[in-house]
């Protein structure tokens, strides 16, 4: 009132009644309507006040002002602070006096999420297809053609640049938009997703107008036997027995004048020809692509049934007993393991994670995230085991009187609530980041405090962000929007640092005001399988987060390498973290509340109050982490030093163990003259002699099938496989022997599986290096080899030309361009394809280096 405000609340959006808001609005200099998307009351708004006598006439502003600006958006989501900053903008208009103005201008400006993105590396929590996802393969177009997506889970292909899938049309009207583009475009051909659902709800009337239209597009009916993006449900009024089948779909599509009909799927062997019309033809999930080369070329409307099952919902089953679960995994051998990402580019599978090696990033495969879908095997590596039978070995949780006794810790000071205390906690979907809130809006109903709990959930069923606001008073909680305000978080809980260090987590964040406690370990993005360099280390995120958070205030530590090791599950971190935050004085709640609540939660309730008291028990003694780490038999060892020292220890010992003695002297003496070089430029041996320690070392040494053969019948393979396994289990290895594989048409060799006799056969191949290099060796004479084999005197010409013109402000540059042949890893036409990338980013690069300083030159940036 102080300031001459009036709110208006509508109740009935459209038809506005005329009468009441005529009168509101005859005391007002101006109406600043505040709504969510198209601007429905405002347009009517105007139409009421039009004739009003001027001097009676209210300015009228909402989705723009006066001048035609810009001021509340029109699409996604209308934030409390968004209209907070647009009602400062209007109020600033007016003449208050310089206290007022002063607290107006107070209000500040969200911090762009281009900004924010750039500070933490383009790391950035987006929602993805769940491990062994039909939509991951079955989302694929061919080269030269595009896909439009839909409402259902296929639609976050439209996220994935490398589908091309170009935008999403609403349910039902799928492929309706092309009858009126076809006629006016270049493009003769288009295919449409089509979930099964919306195929069944109203889709089939979008192929029936495409038809009737007689244009030329390929329905891709992805039929996975749920609804699968809402929570698996299923689909209402099926008939047919209760599901939609593959056959009932192929009768309703011949029956509608569809021109050719394709069943794809993942096991063709459970379709009978009799079951369908005739003319539909059955082919493999692997043969997708030459389906749909073959279906753009008929004329007319086309479809193609790709059948497989949602891989969520066939786990649900799998558990509940109702699905056979397949006594079959797959595990990779990080030592064989080249680090070049084609299994993810296969299988664009978020259970295929970074492993950090003292040789730099490897694979492996997680398996309580793992779906059995075993497309990463298609990726072109030998480092695919398949494991039959068995289980998975499981970390023992440790004894509970063993890391778990609080007595004797000291009771912490609570903080004040004040107006309101509010904590938001940060994480990725499925992990419990909304239990969490849930527990903590118990504890506070518990102490009889005013509390609400607001999910911010979006797709966290498929990877994606996950935000919970708590927000306590000490009362009626009437006056208190849910969502905590920007700048207003007192706490904030980092389950998971990408999404903590995101635009909404730090948005919530202030310097003078909010507390941060976050999770070091950091879970691959969707974004790894297209990047699989994409640094994942903390320390850029936690430089975000201090930037806009009180950094005195700031405390990390690996709850989940601590839960995994001391609990037996990763799933324990985030109830540490709650533990750590409230031993520190972090949350306005007493003990046996949050514990009460923690038991009324009903879910692991042992394993939650465990994890609670590590969390306490880490704010008293931190030391006490490192105990725990290297106490696990699970704790993963550290990576070796990155020094130069280190990294030259590390590959002398690998080219010996790879070859001989001589070999590793060779790669010695190379690194040392640039040593020397560097040195007498720069004071001492640095960035260039590093990049050519590691790349160097990565140009001699390569997996053929000797290698290949002395790592898996070495003893650490046995080591790894034990580690992970228990039980009576066989093993089978997934090869492409190149004098037996069959090459498809893109060149790519096809897999055979050997039985575990194949280990005899890995034995002899190790004891047979001494052929390598020589007349004897039967794999010199092939392409592939030989070109591997003339990598270190191709790196050693580069070298050469670096080092001549080396001056000391150029050994950064240096550098640059000397880690390149780093990139050159995998096996076969991978590893090929990424040597050819490689040599024409150092040809640019090196026209660069070379030129004459009066030359001008474009600035090098690597593919």
């Amino acid at each position: 009132e102080p300031l001459g405000i009036a709110v208006y609340k509508v109740g009935m959006s459209w038809p506005l009644e005329p009468q009441g808001l005529r009168a509101f609005a005859e005391g007002c200099d101006e109406l600043l309507v505040v709504e969510e998307k198209r601007p429905v009351i405002e347009e009517q708004l105007a139409h009421i006040l039009y004739n009003l006598p001027a001097d009676r006439r209210p300015r009228l502003v909402g989705k723009t002002d006066e001048t035609g600006a810009p001021l509340l958006p029109q699409v996604g989501e209308l934030a409390p602070d968004t209209v907070t900053r647009a009602i400062r903008r209007r109020l600033l208009k007016f003449d208050f006096d310089a206290e007022t103005r002063r607290l107006l201008s107070g209000i500040e400006a969200a911090v762009p999420q281009a900004q924010v993105l750039a500070a933490a590396g383009g790391l950035v929590r987006m929602p993805s297809f769940c491990a062994g996802c039909p939509h991951n393969t079955s989302t694929r177009v061919p080269d030269g053609s595009i896909a439009v997506g839909g409402i259902g889970c296929h639609g976050l292909a439209t996220w994935l640049p490398e589908r091309k899938t170009v935008t999403l049309y609403h349910m039902g009207g799928e492929g309706a938009p092309w009858i009126g583009q076809a006629p006016f475009v270049d493009r003769d051909h288009i295919f449409q997703n089509l979930g099964d659902g919306t195929y069944f709800h109203s889709g089939l009337l979008a192929v029936r107008a495409c038809v009737a239209a007689d244009v030329n597009i390929t329905y891709k009916i992805l039929l996975n036997g749920a609804i699968a993006m809402t929570g698996g449900q299923p689909i209402e009024g099926e008939s047919f027995d209760g599901a939609i089948t593959a056959p009932h779909v192929a009768q309703q599509l011949v029956a509608e004048g569809v021109k050719q009909v394709a069943v794809v799927t993942d096991d063709p062997a459970r379709h009978h020809a009799k079951d369908f019309p005739a003319g539909v033809t059955f082919h493999h999930r692997d043969d997708l692509d030459a389906v749909q080369r073959m279906m753009r070329e008929v004329k007319g409307v086309t479809a193609i049934i790709y059948d497989q099952s949602c891989a969520t919902e066939r786990r649900r089953l799998r558990k509940r007993g109702k699905v056979a679960d397949p006594n079959t995994r797959l595990f990779i051998n990080t030592d064989v393991c080249e680090g070049c990402g084609d299994c993810g580019v296969q299988s664009n599978c978020v259970a295929i994670e970074p492993a950090e090696t003292a040789l730099g990033r490897k694979r492996r495969i997680n398996q309580s995230v793992c779906n059995k879908d075993y497309s990463c095997v298609k990726g072109l590596c030998p480092s695919f085991v398949t494991v039959e039978g068995g289980t998975l070995r499981k970390a023992k949780p440790q004894a509970a009187d063993d890391g778990f006794a609080v007595d004797g810790l000291p009771e912490p000071s609570l903080p004040a609530i004040g107006y309101a205390y509010s904590i938001m906690i940060a994480g990725i979907g499925g992990n419990g980041v909304v239990t969490i809130g849930a527990i903590l809006g118990m504890a506070a109903h518990i102490e009889g405090r005013g509390v609400t709990v607001l999910d911010m959930s979006g797709l966290a069923q498929r990877n994606g962000p996950v935000t919970s606001h708590v927000r306590l008073t000490h009362g009626d909680v009437s006056g208190h929007a849910p969502r905590i305000p920007e700048r207003a978080a007192d706490l904030v809980i980092g389950c998971d640092l990408v999404v903590a260090a995101g635009a909404e987590g730090i948005s919530k964040m202030a310097p003078d005001r909010t507390a941060v406690v976050f999770n070091r370990f950091v879970a691959p993005t969707s974004s790894f399988a297209s990047n699989p360099d994409l640094d994942f280390s903390d320390a850029k995120l936690a430089d975000v987060i201090a930037r806009h958070a009180d950094p005195a205030r700031m405390t990390g530590l690996d709850a989940t390498a601590v839960a995994t090791a001391m609990l037996g599950d990763a799933i324990g971190a985030n109830m540490l973290l709650v533990g750590h935050a409230w031993q520190l004085g972090l949350i306005p709640m007493r003990l046996e509340s949050l514990e009460r609540a923690i038991e009324l939660n009903g879910a692991a309730v042992p394993l939650n109050l465990r994890a609670f008291a590590m969390g306490r028990i880490a704010a008293c003694h931190p030391e006490r982490i490192a105990e725990w780490l290297g106490r696990s038999a699970q704790a993963v060892a550290a990576p070796q030093g990155d020094g130069l020292e280190e990294v030259v220890a590390t590959r002398v010992r690998l080219l010996t163990d790879f070859q001989d003695a001589a070999l590793a002297q060779h790669y010695r003496t190379l690194v040392d003259r640039v040593a020397r070089v560097e040195s007498d430029l720069a004071g001492k041996a640095g960035a260039l002699s590093l990049a050519v320690a590691n790349a160097y070392a990565n140009t001699l040494y390569y997996k053929d099938e000797y290698e290949v053969g002395r790592l898996y019948s070495g003893a650490q393979f046995r080591d790894q496989i034990g580690a992970a396994f228990e039980g009576d289990y066989r093993i089978r290895f997934n090869l492409a022997p190149p004098l037996f594989a069959r090459r498809d048409k893109d060149g790519r060799p096809r897999k055979i599986q050997f039985g575990g006799w194949m280990r005899h056969g890995f034995a002899l191949l190790g004891r047979l290096k001494g052929l390598r290099g020589t007349p004897f060796d039967p794999f010199g004479y092939m392409h592939h080899r030989r070109m591997e084999r003339a990598l270190p005197a191709e790196y050693e010409a580069l070298v050469d030309r670096l080092l001549a013109g080396l001056s000391s402000e150029r050994i950064a540059e240096a550098a640059r361009i000397a880690a390149l042949y780093g990139r050159v890893k995998g096996y076969d036409v991978v590893k090929e394809a990424k040597l050819a990338a490689v040599r024409a980013d150092f040809a640019a690069a090196i026209a660069v280096y070379e030129a004459p300083a009066d030359v001008a030159q474009p600035a090098f940036q690597p593919a």
